[in-house]
């Protein structure tokens, strides 16, 4: 079991023509703000949403006739199964992809519109496994792991030569981990390329299945997060082989973490990334000052996110900086009093979003309600100022 750096430009040349090759951009905003010189490969502009096309395509050009005509199966939360689906529609290979009880719809919705049967089975992705495996075994599919494959390796090491192609002086990439593949094989490429890199892996906190093998323990693994497209309980047996040698440090991060990446790539890059995507970025963001000065790489691995979430997490960072508030009121329940209380508002420039108006609260005086006022200001500070000029004008409140 083995890849080495000449199996991974076969690779690059294999695929050539038939997988996007993304940018790579110098980013001044995320410099400016983490400290480190940022550049970022935009993965998620790839035609299916993620880094996963040059995998699926590597290893589905590697089948024999036979195979292809028999079809292949896959577990996946998504991003797999849409990369599997679209080049398998292609090759005129037949595709079926098991799908974990939760995947986002967007991720459901591509593998479908690329022609995959999609069967919806697991709790996780562990059941998912599993029942690709029953269909393997009982349809004559050949099952494609999503990481726990050479060929798969192999493909996904291409995103490194592209990187340090386009940027030759990066110091450190940053690479997000789930089942292992994609740093597996860019950590091949990479030091392979540039011996001196340093390769940093990034995991959630609910799914640190890499570090905890890296130390010899059972990793405790579970929960819903934000980074589902990681969120593996056993990184994979090749890929861990392979990368534990040339990977220096785990980075592993919380949800805040991923959810301020995400929101970051919107607000400042104008591009989407998914919360596994954004991992690098998360981790940079976590640990500033192993990155400060250095010239750094994030592979923005995929941004198939669903809008309402995409939407959530937005909202949940306006609300961590104090740019969205809510102001609850306890006032007496007459004419004019919610109109006072707007005027107070928008005279400073707050713009209210919702109102809720409560007079059954047992805490609050009959002849009383309770207001809850959300309001968009511009930062903390334009947030205190209203509240100060709410209590100055004799309303009691606290603010969420």
């Amino acid at each position: 079991m083995t890849v080495v750096f000449a199996d991974i430009q076969a690779a690059q040349a294999r695929i050539r023509g038939q997988v996007d090759r993304t940018p790579v951009r110098h980013s001044r905003r995320l410099s400016q703000l983490t400290g480190a010189e940022v550049w970022v490969k935009y993965d998620n502009l790839h035609f299916t949403g993620s880094f996963k096309e040059r995998g699926a395509l590597n290893r589905l050009l590697s089948l024999t006739p036979e195979e292809m005509k028999r079809g292949v199966v896959a577990a996946s939360a998504g991003n797999h199964a849409q990369a599997l689906a679209y080049h398998g529609g292609r090759l005129g290979v037949p595709v079926t992809i098991v799908m974990p009880e939760g995947t986002p719809f967007t991720k459901i919705d591509g593998t479908r519109s690329h022609g995959a049967n999609v069967v919806i089975k697991g709790a996780d992705f562990t059941g998912s496994t599993e029942e690709a495996h029953r269909l393997r075994d009982e349809e004559g599919f050949v099952f494609i792991s999503a990481f726990d494959d050479e060929g798969i390796v192999t493909g996904q090491g291409v995103c490194a030569i592209e990187f340090l192609e386009d940027a030759p002086d990066l110091d450190a990439l940053i690479i997000p981990i789930g089942g292992g593949g994609l740093i597996a094989g860019c950590s091949i490429a990479a030091k392979a390329m540039k011996p001196d890199i340093r390769i940093f892996g990034v995991e959630a906190a609910m799914y640190p299945s890499f570090s905890a093998r890296r130390k010899g323990e059972t990793p405790k693994c579970g929960g819903a997060t934000i980074a589902e497209g990681i969120a593996i309980k056993a990184v994979g047996d090749i890929p861990f082989a392979l990368a534990d040698p040339l990977v220096e440090e785990v980075l592993v991060v919380d949800e805040e973490d991923f959810e301020k990446a995400v929101a970051l790539f919107a607000t400042l890059e104008k591009t989407v990334a998914e919360g596994a995507g954004a991992g690098g970025l998360a981790a940079l963001l976590r640990y500033p000052e192993r990155f400060r000065g250095k010239k750094v790489g994030l592979v923005l691995c995929g941004g198939n996110i669903d809008a309402r979430m995409l939407a959530v997490v937005l909202n949940r960072e306006m609300v961590r900086e104090r740019r969205l508030i809510v102001y609850r009121i306890l006032g007496d329940d007459r004419p004019g009093m919610l109109s006072s209380m707007a005027a107070v508002i928008g005279g400073l420039g707050g713009n209210i979003i919702d109102v809720v108006h409560n007079r059954l609260a047992l805490d609050v005086p009959a002849k009383g309600a309770e207001f809850d006022i959300m309001v968009e200001t511009r930062d903390s500070a334009h947030s205190d100022a209203i509240g100060q000029a709410l209590k100055d004008k004799g309303y009691a409140l606290r603010m969420g």
